[in-house]
């Protein structure tokens, strides 16, 4: 890979539904520490946490890891992401950035490596990751976002379209959307100039911004979907799987 990557996990405080989870304890750390963990072991360049509160930022700086502070008003992932980098990195060195939400602690690194692959098309401006549904019930679960797109090859798609409709409609496979992006720098630039739009804001989904605006996205489609934690029961799913491994 010729990018110069660099992860930014973006962390807030504020969750309707369990708040103060960045600092949730799984394994022996906070979630935060597990996701920058992950994050680490993934090797594809420096790690750095946006978070908006100095709790934040003091437990990754206590586990060895760097960390920034940024507005706790900010709107969006996207929008952290983007307010830390032009703090790391004024001089403009890393020419991909990789927004991994921070509450993904069992995401597997060999996924957040996989997301830069789309990248080796020169006209592609953003990569995300989906696996396919094996679950029934999620087929037409609405918390569960579609990825719906064309066939580059056999773990490869274009994206079209992203849903918490069940689509596309027919037989076959329907894929998960996993919230992992690999930006190249210009895009995220571009992107977060952007103001929402309709389908972004019909379906609460921010990806659709870029699609509206005519930036393409690849999706890799990877073998397993993390768990993301929004809810005590998450938490309690998450702490089950990673008090079975031996995680350092």
């Amino acid at each position: 890979m010729s990018q110069n990557a660099l992860i930014v996990i973006p962390a807030r405080m504020a969750s309707t539904r369990l708040p103060g989870k960045p600092l949730a304890e799984i394994a022996g750390a906070a979630m935060i520490v597990q996701v920058w963990r992950r994050a680490t072991e993934a090797g594809i360049g420096p790690v750095l946490v946006a978070a908006d509160s100095l709790a934040i930022a003091d437990a990754i700086k206590a586990a060895g890891g760097e960390a920034l502070l940024t507005d706790p008003d900010l709107p969006s992932g996207s929008d952290r992401i983007f307010a830390a980098l032009q703090q790391f990195d004024p001089g403009r060195r890393f020419d991909v950035i990789v927004n991994l939400q921070g509450d993904l602690p069992t995401i597997d690194p060999a996924s957040v490596r996989a997301s830069l692959l789309p990248l080796r098309d020169a006209a592609v401006d953003i990569a995300t990751l989906a696996a396919r549904i094996v679950r029934a019930e999620e087929r037409d679960d609405p918390n569960v976002v579609k990825a719906v797109g064309s066939p580059l090859g056999p773990t490869r798609l274009r994206a079209l379209y992203f849903t918490r409709a069940t689509a596309p409609w027919g037989e076959g496979d329907l894929f998960h959307h996993i919230g992992l992006y690999a930006y190249r720098r210009a895009a995220l630039e571009r992107f977060v100039a952007l103001p929402p739009s309709a389908l972004e804001r019909r379906e609460k989904l921010e990806q659709l911004r870029a699609l509206e605006a005519g930036m393409r996205i690849d999706i890799e489609i990877v073998d397993s979907v993390p768990l993301g934690v929004d809810t005590p029961q998450d938490l309690e799913r998450a702490r089950k799987i990673l008090d079975g491994k031996q995680v350092q």
